[in-house]
């Protein structure tokens, strides 16, 4: 009989059966292979296969015949095969059998299980599960004490129904560990859900917490259900563990969870069939990792079920993790951290193919060709043993259609000045090639099939050069940031904890960018919003020397390579003509936006429009006009610097403005970075590393919706100009701030569409406010920045000096400006009647001026303020209220029978 067919007809009771041994009704027995006081050997008839949980034997009728035999295997099928005539077959259609649906009862009985569990007197369970660095908080599990079905807890049908699914067991008559005639299966057990394709329990695994007990594992009766539930339809990753308790520790390690759906095999024989189907089932499966225990046992169930899968799912790849010798993964988390654990999965090891083997590629006879020589490219060479061909002046390698060279041919073997011939030839044009092999055939004295070799190969090999040297010159664009899946780890952990914001800015600190703590936070987060659908653009205004140009780059510097297009000039043409999708979620930088003021138009329509077309004229073929339509796709993000906020109002209006530090201390703290820098104190290697993992960062981002479900409440202050386009950047900031915080954010889905979107907080409305306060206090602001910096420094002095007027020639000599600046700032402030003309002459002493609105900039400051900080204090008050609100009524109304005071909150 062949393997398959004896372990099909052979079943493992009657082997059992035959050595005298035989199992309890719970399908245990005293393991014949070690030394046993209770029962330790479980006997899994579903599958044929047993598993002691005392020595870790394991395995099939064959290998049970194996150990008790003590001999070969080739012995043991030889038995098997003899005791195959005194039995039944085995039952190899198991889902002929009808599997009852338990889910209701299950699920009612585990909700038992879980108020047994966080309960105040449950001491014993958490202590255990506290001993295995379990969280019993953030674990869906419960306890069963065994007293669910005491003191008719229980009604008749629950009883029933109890019974049917396997959780009592009834006696005949009552004995001292049954109440009411019946036994509680998983008594004193920490309680795990197995659950089925809709989510719902449909089985149960107890882990008992009693040392002396028979036995640790319990399952029900033809158990069905998968720990923790069936994987996502989207994973891409599944790691595969031996046991429950593995599995619910790393589903205690949120770094491990972002990256990898996880799934529990019950034991090194339990992938069961509805395991397996569950894999199948995953279209966007690309790996499975094992991760079971550092034993024997467990290395032989990998290499048993990685022959399987790669059967069963060609092209899935699969690894390994190569657990320590005598661990697990909860022996790991509790010896170790779970940075070990980590680092294990970071270093597992992939399997080949059973047959991948590697052979060498038998050797091709090499065709005898002549050397092409290109090191000077106006003077390429190509020599055989029959000729030397030079072309003279190189080749054309624009024009791909044709081959046109001037070349000379002489013999190689021949000092004779005739046996050599020059040419100009298009080497494509086979009718002019033809007459010129005949005619360098005869001057050469040479054979036209020498020449005709010589010549195509040449053809050839000109060709290969000619598309490498073109290749070569193209633009060499950035690649897409590959991260190794530490780096993804690290850099999700970094977006997930804690205080977000706060740490970002102080890292952007870390990486040069000395000062301008707002505007660099500001500038990160605009940059990042290039990834949404509605990015947002920023304009950094500025005297010259203030560092606008510093600022963008050091923070541009964070966004990954690929990301980010620099530009210093560029015409305007030029951009109809990157590839369609070229830009699309791009940073485009702008140094100067002087030096850029042709390519303002379409940046501005890729802006709004988040596309531009260009129509042009081309010429077939045939000669014949036709007209082509370039397209090009945003949206993008833009970022530019200024001293002339008026000259780009049109862009200006699109875009967020901030203004640089001109302060003294500031320039003071960038001088001081300059001279440790010169000092070498600065630690350029570390800013280089947190600079790239600003890098990694942004790569993990990912695109999402953002729903904000405070924006109707969110009003702009009345005294902001042109408030349409300032209100759709104050959304769609505070939407940039959720978007950031999207590995904190729940991901919801909505009902109706299926849309997944994750929700803004009142935080990243606090967070806006603060950022952009001085934005919307300049969008406010008559008067342009640095009139505005003039105004107050004329304020400030005129309160110190306790002069009511003043003179120009005052102003220039003390803050010893130039003479036709100050005039400029003095005629727009008269314009705008900020001043006003009290005396003096215009052609002798000066006209003398005095400052009519002194207190209006701080009552604008305050009205921004006032306004911000009403709206936000108002929604907290709603927020507060509606929770107060609806607890409240929980106090007075009954939920499901009792008061919200008598209800035992859940954590």
């Amino acid at each position: 009989m062949e393997i398959k067919e004896i372990k099909q007809h052979l079943s493992i009771l009657t082997v059992l059966n035959h050595y005298n041994l035989n199992p309890d009704r719970h399908q245990m027995l005293k393991c014949p292979f070690h030394e046993d006081d209770q029962p330790s050997l479980k006997i899994y008839t579903e599958t044929n296969t047993f598993n002691c949980f005392g020595c870790n034997a394991n395995g099939d009728v064959i290998e049970l015949i194996q150990r008790k035999e003590q001999c070969s295997k080739h012995q043991a099928l030889v038995k098997a095969a003899e005791l195959c005539g005194e039995i039944q077959p085995v039952n190899s259609n198991p889902k002929s059998q009808p599997v009852q649906n338990h889910t209701e009862i299950l699920t009612k009985i585990f909700s038992y299980f879980q108020n047994g569990l966080n309960s105040g007197v449950a001491i014993k369970p958490k202590e255990y599960l506290q001993e295995r660095g379990l969280d019993y908080k953030l674990l869906e599990a419960g306890y069963n004490s065994g007293q669910f079905h005491h003191r008719g807890k229980l009604s008749e049908a629950d009883q029933k129904a109890c019974i049917n699914a396997g959780l009592l067991i009834p006696y005949k008559g009552k004995t001292p560990n049954s109440q009411n005639g019946y036994t509680p299966f998983a008594k004193d057990c920490i309680i795990f859900p197995l659950k089925n394709r809709q989510n719902q329990i449909s089985g149960i695994y107890g882990r008992s917490i009693i040392d002396d007990t028979k036995s640790k594992h319990f399952y029900l009766k033809n158990r069905t259900g998968l720990y923790p539930g069936y994987p996502k339809k989207e994973t891409t990753k599944l790691i595969l563990t031996e046991a429950i308790i593995d599995t619910a520790t790393l589903l205690q390690i949120p770094e491990a969870t972002i990256l990898f759906e996880i799934l529990t095999c019950y034991g090194v024989n339990g992938l069961t069939a509805e395991i397996l189907q569950a894999i199948k089932e995953l279209q966007n499966l690309e790996e499975i990792v094992f991760f079971f225990d550092g034993d024997n046992a467990g290395t032989e169930a990998v290499e048993k079920y990685r022959e399987e899968l790669f059967n069963e799912l060609p092209g899935v790849k699969l690894t390994a993790v190569e657990t320590p010798e005598g661990e697990d993964i909860n022996s790991l988390f509790l010896n170790y951290d779970k940075e070990a654990i980590l680092q294990l999965i970071d270093e597992r090891k992939l399997f080949l193919l059973p047959e991948e083997t590697e052979v060498e590629a038998p050797e091709m006879p090499q065709q005898i060709k002549g050397k092409l020589n290109t090191a000077n490219p106006e003077f390429i060479t190509y020599t055989t043993k029959e000729l030397q061909i030079i072309l003279l002046g190189g080749i054309n390698l624009q024009q791909l259609d044709r081959l046109r060279a001037t070349i000379k041919i002489t013999r190689s073997n021949s000092t004779n000045p005739l046996h050599s011939i020059r040419h100009t030839i298009d080497l494509y044009h086979s009718d002019y090639l033809e007459k010129f092999v005949n005619k360098a055939s005869e001057q050469l004295e040479t054979g036209t099939t020498i020449l005709r070799t010589a010549l195509a190969e040449l053809t050839d090999q000109i060709e290969k050069y000619r598309l490498t040297k073109i290749e070569s010159q193209k633009d060499k664009r950035p690649k897409e940031r590959q991260l190794t899946e530490a780096q993804k780890r690290k850099a999700i952990h970094y977006l997930g904890s804690p205080k977000l914001m706060e740490r970002t800015n102080l890292d952007i600190g870390k990486t040069g960018m000395i000062g301008e703590e707002n505007n660099r936070l500001l500038m990160y987060l605009v940059f990042t919003s290039r990834l949404r659908e509605q990015p947002l653009h920023i304009i950094s205004l500025g005297a010259s020397g203030t560092g606008k140009t510093y600022l963008q780059e050091k923070v541009s510097a964070l966004i990954p390579e690929h990301h980010k297009l620099e530009i210093t000039i560029l015409s305007e043409n030029a951009f109809y003509y990157f590839g369609q999708q070229e830009l699309k979620h791009k940073l485009v930088l702008i140094e100067d936006m002087d030096g850029a003021e042709n390519v303002l138009y379409p940046l501005r329509e890729l802006q709004s429009k988040k596309k531009i077309a260009k129509t042009i004229p081309i010429k077939d073929s045939k000669g014949n006009l036709k007209t082509i339509t370039l397209k090009v796709e945003g949206p993008i993000c833009l970022a530019g610097t200024t001293t002339k906020e008026k000259l780009y109002e049109d862009n200006a209006n699109r875009s967020l403005l901030i203004y640089l530090d001109s302060s003294k201390q500031h320039k003071e703290q960038i001088m001081t970075y300059q001279r440790k820098l010169s000092a070498g104190k600065v630690a350029a290697k570390e800013e280089g590393q947190l600079i790239e993992f600003f890098k990694d960062m942004q790569t993990v981002l990912k695109p999402i919706k953002i729903r904000n479900p405070y924006a109707e409440y969110l009003i702009i202050p009345e005294h902001v100009f042109k408030p349409l386009r300032t209100n759709s950047h104050y959304l769609a900031f505070i939407e940039t701030i959720t978007f950031y915080h999207q590995y904190q954010r729940e991901v919801k889905t909505d009902p109706t569409t299926g849309e997944r979107y994750i929700e803004t907080t009142l935080e990243d409305i606090e967070w806006a406010n603060q950022l952009l306060k001085e934005v919307l206090l300049a969008k406010a602001d008559e008067l342009p920045k640095a009139e505005r910096q003039f105004f107050e420094l004329l304020k400030n002095w005129q309160g110190t000096s306790g002069k009511n007027s003043f003179y120009a020639k005052e102003i220039r000599d003390i803050y010893r400006m130039h003479p036709s600046k100050v005039k400029r700032y003095l005629n727009d402030l008269l314009r705008y009647n900020f001043i006003r003309v009290v005396g003096g002459n215009r052609y002798k002493s000066g006209l003398e001026y005095e400052v009519v609105k002194k207190d209006e900039y701080k009552q604008l400051e305050s009205g921004i303020t006032t306004a911000l900080d009403k709206v936000l204090d108002d929604l907290r008050n709603k927020l507060s209220g509606s929770v107060a609100h609806q607890w409240s009524k929980a106090q007075n109304e009954p939920l499901n029978g009792k008061k919200a005071s008598e209800l035992t909150p859940v954590v």
